[in-house]
């Protein structure tokens, strides 16, 4: 088991492994209804995606995939005239939402599809996913190989499996059998990885002869980039070297403050720091912030500006390292007990041999330098966006404690923590997201011609985003009694319906059968520790 989890943390965060264990397909699709010929959603409020605030009674008119209508048709608190509304014939399908919210489809900017170390089914992460409205999914590493994502990508196409939209970044490097080495030898890996089908590569570092080729390669022939700057690189090329080059996407915030030091060019490691040791790569990373340039800086805002200049991506993906400054949070979430597969809980255990499990002797001291880690970071993102940067939203779940779909909720939460207008927040998880895809012609807002992708709930997001988690939000009501509100209540995914609780229905039914397989082979192997 602990080789299994050592392969599959390498393949992710340090080596392009393309021949390690699969997790089991996603069975065929038996939840959703549709695609209709014509699909009615009646009176909703609509939050289009671009920022424009919200706006309603709303008619939204699909005919099998697309919307080919949105339309005003009254005013809140008056009864609706039906001569304003779209006509529906005898045979189209309805849905009377009045009261409800309807926002674009989510688009998660880093979805791992789980892996066999984890104990992950693919159902397991497309159902958590479908069900919190995230609609599309950027897998960078290809983390269960190129082969085995394009499978279900083109499955997901067909609507044959119940499953985000999905694009394939391969890690730089997957498949090849020697490492690459120079100029010529990355542009022809680009080139394969091209044909083989992939949508982009993400990147994790090389000697920069290398990064330059394969990224000016890669943008030339028309495909798109994403980069984790691993620390083991990131001394020779930071995230300026990589916009230069033409990288679509940074991920996370590795490289970022490399590229902001003004009185150093090596971040000021202990002395006995080893990059194999994990609490000594986060609990310095803790501590990275603050040797960069202060905010609003001479040479902070002269990064940011080319950065601005270049139209690079910033996805930062926050939820991920929020252990790191309050880990009893994280371990303790509310869904874990009923959503989180006892297999993946073990994963997130502490272990000297896991990626992401580094809490030897995880101290308040690390906390509250991750604390002001956080804010110096979210200073930065908060104000490229007001200075008209894309920022996305992207989850990286399955490590640290962060669960598929709940932490995509997260994600938008710590975005508004940051600074983000509710509507910036989600238009952050839709059109500039999709714009990062260079799928903006087709998802990413609530406009005619569009596919038709749509998070329906009956709570107003934008006054509170928790509504949008799985469990709910908590509020009292007239019997002075505490109750749960909210969850996302349809996601519509190229016009097909799906209940979105049944969806989380059947990912609870599918935890408690891994424990109860569990316990009962504890019961018949005595002593076994699990």
């Amino acid at each position: 088991m602990k080789k299994t989890l050592i392969l599959f943390a390498l393949s992710l965060f340090l080596f392009p492994l393309e021949n390690f264990s699969q997790i089991m397909p996603s069975p065929d699709r038996k939840e959703g209804e549709g695609p209709y010929d014509k699909l009615i959603l009646r009176g909703v409020t609509l939050i289009d995606g671009t920022g424009s605030p919200p706006i309603g009674p709303v008619d939204i008119v699909v005919e099998k995939n697309k919307i080919t209508e949105v339309k005003v048709v009254g005013y809140p608190g008056i009864p609706i005239k039906e001569d304003r509304r779209p006509k529906a014939g005898p045979n189209d399908k309805v849905m009377e939402l009045e009261g409800h919210y309807l926002l674009p489809g989510f688009i998660d900017m880093h979805g791992h599809i789980g892996g066999s170390g984890q104990g992950t089914p693919a159902e397991y992460v497309f159902k958590l996913w479908m069900a919190h409205g995230i609609t599309t999914v950027k897998d960078p590493s290809a983390s269960n190989g190129l082969s085995w994502v394009l499978d279900h990508k083109r499955k997901s196409a067909a609507n044959t499996i119940t499953a985000p939209r999905l694009f394939a970044y391969t890690s730089f490097g997957q498949g090849s059998e020697t490492p690459i080495t120079n100029a010529a030898e990355a542009k022809a890996w680009v080139n394969e990885n091209a044909k083989k089908g992939a949508d982009g590569i993400k990147f994790f570092g090389a000697k920069p002869e290398v990064m330059q080729a394969a990224l000016e390669e890669n943008k030339r022939i028309g495909l798109r980039s994403s980069m984790h700057h691993a620390q083991m690189d990131v001394a020779r090329w930071n995230v300026l070297h990589s916009a230069r080059a033409g990288l679509t996407t940074m991920e996370h915030w590795y490289g970022l403050p490399e590229a902001l030091f003004a009185d150093r060019t090596i971040q000021d490691y202990r002395l006995d720091y080893n990059y194999q040791n994990e609490q000594h790569r986060f609990a310095e990373a803790g501590k990275l912030w603050k040797q960069a340039a202060p905010p609003y800086s001479e040479h902070w805002n002269k990064v940011m500006q080319e950065l601005l200049d270049l139209d690079f991506t910033l996805d930062p993906t926050f939820n991920i390292y929020e252990a790191n400054r309050d880990l009893m949070r994280a371990r303790r979430a509310e869904w874990h007990e009923e959503y989180t597969l006892p297999s993946l809980w073990r994963f997130y255990k502490p272990s000297r041999e896991s990626h992401g499990s580094y809490w030897f002797d995880w101290t308040t001291e690390e906390e509250i330098q991750w604390k002001e880690n956080y804010r110096l970071w979210m200073t930065f993102v908060n104000e490229y966006k007001n200075r008209g940067g894309r920022v996305t939203t992207g989850s990286d779940s399955g490590f640290i404690y962060q669960l598929y779909g709940f932490a995509y909720i997260r994600e938008m939460e710590l975005l508004r923590e940051a600074g983000f207008h509710p509507l910036e927040v989600i238009r952050s998880s839709t059109m500039f997201a999709a714009e990062a895809l260079g799928m903006e012609n087709e998802i990413g807002t609530v406009e005619v011609g569009k596919l038709a992708d749509f998070v329906i709930l009956e709570e107003n997001p934008l006054q509170n985003l928790k509504v949008l988690y799985g469990t709910g939000a908590i509020r009292i009501d007239e019997n002075n009694e505490p109750i749960r509100v909210g969850g996302v209540k349809y996601t519509v995914k190229d016009g097909i319906v799906y209940d979105a609780k049944q969806l989380l229905l059947d990912v609870r039914t599918l935890v408690q059968q891994h424990k109860d397989r569990e316990e009962s082979r504890k019961l018949k192997q005595p002593g076994l520790d699990w």
